[in-house]
């Protein structure tokens, strides 16, 4: 069991912990928060004792008692705490976007390499079951696979704080918000995981009067055919997500919370596929982490890699069509 550090004191974190702690794959030592206060309370609401507290990045990253640092702080704030997660020998796991853009993560790259340390993106999904299961049925049907339409629309429950005049982190372009940066991260995931890096790539974009994207479509053209994404935050959809093979179709009751998978024939007769779902949707890419570091797998860990970089070089891609443009862009 490795030790962790977490930054960020929400859901997500506290989910990840759990799984971290279910699977025995890591075990919590240290929490920074901008304030011990906050620190304090989130620990207490872990129902935990005897964790280190900190509210200094250089000496949180300066502490040995942790190997591997989960970070889950708004988008804009990753690259700069990656940055020194890494530069200080952590082991990184960075919740998805990894980066604002490409410069930054090229940077990430070439420095966790030098270091010879791990830099995950924490896209959870692709390490479920379920999402393996809907990887071997595209691999199955490989040769009439003849495109997909990837949904993925939630009305966010900070829209209504922003309709009221304030800007909260998801919908402002300094901390790197907005829908494709969040809800859309999982299913340019999906379709690089499954199809491969696109060709070409097209964001039709609602912009809001903060410059942020509430939501839009995406055109990824590969050879033989086209991915079609639909995402959102500013409305709520329960459209289910297709993957096309001519007369046969896979349905994902959801492009970035996957619990059921069904087949439909060309009789159109609908055949739920078996398959397995964790309570904690983070238990398998905890589990997958640790085994990579442990084991020292380090073609598992390129393959991942891999998908982070083309997810990054996707999602920059469609904001520049869209025109979408972030404070982290004007960085030198």
């Amino acid at each position: 069991m490795r030790n962790l550090g977490i930054i960020g004191t929400n859901w997500i974190t506290q989910q990840f912990i759990e799984a971290a702690e279910e699977t025995k794959s890591f075990k919590l030592t240290q929490v920074y928060s901008r304030t011990e206060e906050k620190a304090q309370a989130f620990v207490e609401k872990l129902g935990k004792s005897n964790i280190n507290l900190s509210d200094s990045l250089e000496s949180f990253f300066a502490s040995d008692d942790f190997d591997t640092v989960y970070i889950a702080s708004p988008n804009a704030l990753h690259f700069g705490q990656a940055r020194l997660a890494i530069e200080n020998g952590k082991n990184v796991i960075v919740e998805k976007p990894s980066t604002s853009n490409v410069r930054e993560f090229a940077i990430l790259d070439t420095l966790a390499h030098a270091k010879g340390v791990y830099l995950f993106e924490a896209a959870r999904q692709i390490h479920e079951p379920i999402f393996k299961k809907a990887q071997e049925f595209v691999k199955d049907n490989q040769d009439e696979l003849s495109g997909a339409t990837l949904s993925y629309i939630k009305y966010s429950s900070r829209y209504d704080d922003f309709l009221a005049g304030n800007l909260p982190n998801i919908f402002n372009p300094k901390f790197s918000g907005g829908a494709l940066y969040d809800l859309g991260v999982y299913t340019v995931y999906d379709a690089v995981v499954l199809f491969g890096a696109p060709n070409s790539v097209d964001y039709e974009a609602e912009i809001l009067n903060s410059g942020i994207d509430g939501s839009g479509s995406l055109t990824l053209k590969y050879d033989k055919f086209d991915v079609n994404i639909l995402i959102g935050k500013t409305k709520n959809s329960y459209m289910p997500s297709e993957i096309y093979f001519g007369k046969k179709t896979l349905l994902l009751d959801s492009a970035g919370d996957i619990n059921r998978l069904t087949e439909a024939n060309e009789e159109k007769k609908l055949t739920e596929l078996p398959t397995t779902k964790s309570d904690n949707p983070m238990d398998s890419e905890a589990i997958e982490f640790a085994r990579i570091m442990n084991e020292k797998d380090t073609t598992s860990y390129e393959k991942l890699f891999d998908y982070a970089r083309k997810v990054n070089r996707v999602l920059e891609q469609a904001r520049t069509s869209a025109g979408l443009v972030f404070e982290a862009d004007k960085e030198e």
